[in-house]
């Protein structure tokens, strides 16, 4: 029986399916059997970023409306054999929402993770991922705004009921904080009161690899392609310590 992990960020853009991407890859390319689900209902991304745009044709809008099976609406990244994408709906009424939990328990059964990146926000999405997970991932920048948000999604999956919480700091650029232009990590910690999972540095190689819609790991080993690795290497069990980032 495998775990889910609800990723959510508050604010937008934060590049919190980037976090879900780049993390899904390196544990699928670890071996394990991986399942990214999209639950930005309306404007869905992680398809783009995992390379699988031109694959998918259900969602998980038909398996709660029982028009397909959760296996046939799944599809496996091409590049990744143990990485598997369920795309969110264009459209879905709400009166579905419910029904998200029992799927997500039938997903937990075929993969040993099942990463859910929600919606910016602290709505609906949030709500159905919460439902379904055992541990949730707060996305943030150093950015006051983004901090701010970033606070309200952890005291909203802690109300929700989901036990572990932990903090990704994501595009970080140490001379702002050494020039105390922008707050540091231990600012990021003390108003999210979450435990810090993880740190990425600003890297223009995710939105490369986006743009070529292909997973960063298979291109790259440095920057945020390894801040990811030692992420997913976290979620497993291993101490690793925080990567260094140069100023930039």
């Amino acid at each position: 029986m495998g775990e889910t992990i609800a990723v959510g960020s508050g604010k937008g853009g934060v590049g919190k399916t980037s976090i879900v991407a780049g993390v899904a890859t390196c544990l699928a390319a670890m071996g394990y059997k991986v399942l990214a689900v999209d639950a930005d209902i309306g404007l869905r991304n992680l398809d783009i970023l995992l390379g699988m745009s031109d694959t998918t044709a259900l969602d998980f809008g038909d398996v709660l409306r029982g028009d397909t099976e959760l296996e046939k609406a799944i599809v496996r990244c091409g590049d990744l054999e143990n990485l598997h994408l369920l795309n969110a709906p264009y459209t879905l009424e709400e009166s579905y929402d419910a029904a998200f939990e029992g799927m997500m328990e039938r997903a937990k059964k075929l993969y040993d993770f099942c990463f859910v990146d929600c919606a910016a926000g602290l709505g609906r999405s949030l709500k159905m991922a919460a439902s379904a997970a055992g541990r949730a991932i707060v996305v943030t920048t150093l950015d006051k705004t983004s901090l701010r948000d970033a606070a309200r999604a952890v005291e909203r999956f802690d109300f929700y009921g989901v036990g572990e919480i932990g903090l990704i700091v994501n595009r970080v650029r140490p001379r702002l904080a050494a020039r105390a232009q922008s707050p540091n990590i231990d600012d990021a910690i003390d108003v999210s009161r979450a435990q810090l999972l993880g740190i990425v540095p600003e890297d223009e190689r995710v939105i490369i690899s986006a743009n070529l819609e292909r997973p960063i790991i298979l291109d790259n080993c440095n920057g945020a392609a390894l801040a990811y690795y030692n992420i997913a290497r976290r979620l497993i069990g291993e101490f690793v310590p925080l990567m260094r980032i140069k100023n930039q």
